[in-house]
């Protein structure tokens, strides 16, 4: 009998040291036994403060996440702060909540030119810059930026996407392109560029820039109607892809019209711009549009729904940006629950590195996503939809 005790105490002190050593605390600046502090920028105001309500959902999640007791037993203490899309903003407000709030990261920021200013001063400090709302190339650079991550469909395979189809469908279009004069704007253009080839040269006969301070792009569609164009690639803000959709039919240009999926929401875009001028339109879509009829006994959009009506009774619904930031709250959440005690500016980036199939609330069917520490874009596919005068309907 007392040959195997001193083996199964062994057993035993092994066990309840394993279990001490999972249950052990770690914590970075902005971590601690009650709270989880948390980041973030966004326009409220300015040009593009269409976005902002993204924002507003984002906070709202936060509350009704708190409401049941947080994340693994810890309150969330969300600062989300006005940039009004402007960098230098982006850089005060974010040295602010790093330096002075202390924050763990920096959470779904949304704008390439905005993401930019702070892409290496967060990188230098080893605070992460977390599914950020931009699907510019750079910020899936995981060997010169470990420290970010986008959760945002990149813009290089939406317009393999948009080039695939014009391709297939219409492959002797003359295309015409406008686009913000900004990081945005010409990722855009250079992933459309790309995917079309050899082709791009012949297939491109008009690019019109505008600057996001400008009034109006009026005089820039008319150009793109004056070259030709058979297609429209509209690379625009909501503010001014609305402009471009009224102001193409306001002159009789009619050419098939694919709007980027920044601009693609009813509500902020479409509505001001005219329904019945969207008629036709042509987006890539990773999120459901849920007040499309055909989503009305879904769980996860009912769920959502509910949710604005409770917690952001303020904003519509049917806003694609909100319906992005509830989505992208719910990644996080993913993310800083399985990161457990370990809060760790590095084991939390850890976990964002690791996404294996997640289908978050509203996803698309047949979409899922995957991240990995080489690769941090999260989308590997879209769906193209097309407006009918009243919603989105998926075209596969």
């Amino acid at each position: 009998m007392k040959t195997w005790l001193p083996a199964l105490a062994g057993v035993v002190l092994g066990a309840m040291l394993s279990t001490a050593a999972a249950q052990e605390k770690k914590y970075s600046p902005g971590a601690s036994d009650t709270e989880i502090k948390i980041g973030h920028t966004i326009p409220y105001s300015g040009p593009v403060s269409a976005y902002g309500s993204a924002g507003r959902a984002l906070a709202g999640y936060f509350k009704m996440l708190n409401g049941q007791g947080g994340i693994n037993g810890r309150q969330i203490n969300f600062i989300s702060l006005d940039d009004a899309y402007s960098p230098p903003k982006t850089v005060e407000q974010t040295r602010k909540m790093v330096e002075q709030d202390q924050v763990l990261l920096i959470f779904g920021n949304v704008g390439t030119p905005t993401n930019t200013a702070i892409h290496k001063y967060l990188n230098s400090k080893k605070v992460p810059q977390l599914m950020i709302s931009t699907g510019a190339s750079k910020f899936n650079d995981t060997a010169n930026f470990p420290w970010t991550t986008p959760l945002y469909p990149s813009y290089h395979l939406e317009q393999k996407i948009y080039a695939q189809y014009i391709l297939k469908h219409r492959p002797d279009a003359k295309i015409g392109v406008i686009y913000p004069n900004d990081d945005f704007g010409k990722d855009h253009l250079a992933g459309l560029k790309e995917a079309l080839g050899a082709k791009a040269k012949a297939m491109l006969v008009a690019e019109q820039s505008y600057e996001t301070t400008d009034p109006t792009i009026d005089s820039q569609i008319i150009a793109l109607k004056a070259s030709g164009a058979t297609v429209f690639v509209n690379i625009s803000t909501p503010k001014f892809a609305a402009q471009a959709i009224r102001k193409a039919k306001d002159i009789g240009w009619a050419p098939l019209h694919l709007v980027v999926n920044a601009s693609s929401s009813i509500s902020s875009v479409l509505v001001p711009a005219g329904l019945e001028n969207s008629v036709g339109l042509i987006t890539a879509a990773f999120i459901k549009t849920t007040s499309d009829p055909a989503w009305a006994e879904d769980a996860d959009v009912q769920d959502y729904v509910a949710f604005m009506k409770k917690w952001v009774p303020q904003d519509n619904p049917d806003d694609a940006f909100c319906a992005m930031g509830f989505l992208a709250a719910s990644v996080l959440r993913d993310v800083l629950t399985r990161a457990g005690n370990d809060l760790t500016r590095e084991n939390v980036m850890k976990m964002a590195k690791s996404i294996d199939g997640l289908r978050p609330p509203l996803i698309l069917p047949g979409l899922a996503l995957k991240t990995t520490p080489q690769d941090v874009a999260a989308y590997h596919d879209l769906r193209l939809q097309r407006f009918d005068g009243k919603r989105w309907v998926l075209m596969d």
